[in-house]
């Protein structure tokens, strides 16, 4: 198993911070997952290389740009910097499971309605900053959205369209509710 160490890729016995303390479980979508690698790496590197969940995307690897986005415990958290350690006992969502018997959530069908991507490097962080976001505020004001998606980096200035996603689908999941 290789561990990523920004975008180069190391043995597992190279790449090795702490001790193998045995398997961790991790639930993850939903599903229980034993995971190998030491406790101390960060959840990123696991999701991708363990778990085959790519969706969740290595970006900065420094947290700042938010392309690794998961939700722990509902919380919109950048997977490079939380450890697998720090991730257990607390459920965790990656942008695959979101999806449930075929339908896309809410805030995925927005974004493709409203065309909110470009390259789509950014696309699910943004969504799952955004799903964050709308567990917390079901009304969020235009500053709102903003402000939670500050974390979140799009190079190709797709910002107009995403912001116009989370408003539709705050109005989808109001009208669901209903």
């Amino acid at each position: 198993m290789p561990i990523h160490c920004r975008g180069a890729q190391l043995p597992l016995e190279l790449g090795k911070r702490g001790s193998m303390a045995g398997s961790t479980q991790l639930e993850i979508n939903g599903k229980r997952y034993s995971s190998n690698y030491p406790p101390d790496t960060p959840l990123l590197y696991v999701l991708r290389d363990e778990l085959g969940l790519t969706g969740t995307k290595y970006g900065c690897g420094e947290g700042t740009c938010g392309a690794c986005t998961v939700l722990i415990g509902g919380t919109a958290r950048r997977s490079c910097q939380i450890s697998v350690s720090a991730a257990l006992s607390k459920p965790i969502v990656t942008i695959e499971g979101l999806e449930h018997g075929g339908a896309l959530h809410p805030v995925q069908q927005a974004f493709l309605d409203a065309g909110a991507f470009q390259c789509a490097y950014c696309t699910s962080g943004m969504i799952m900053s955004s799903v964050s976001l709308l567990e917390a505020y079901r009304h969020p004001t235009r500053e709102q959205i903003v402000q939670s998606l500050q974390g979140n980096i799009c190079r190709c200035g797709a910002h107009p369209r995403i912001l116009e996603a989370v408003e539709r689908a705050a109005r989808k999941i109001e009208e669901r509710a209903k």
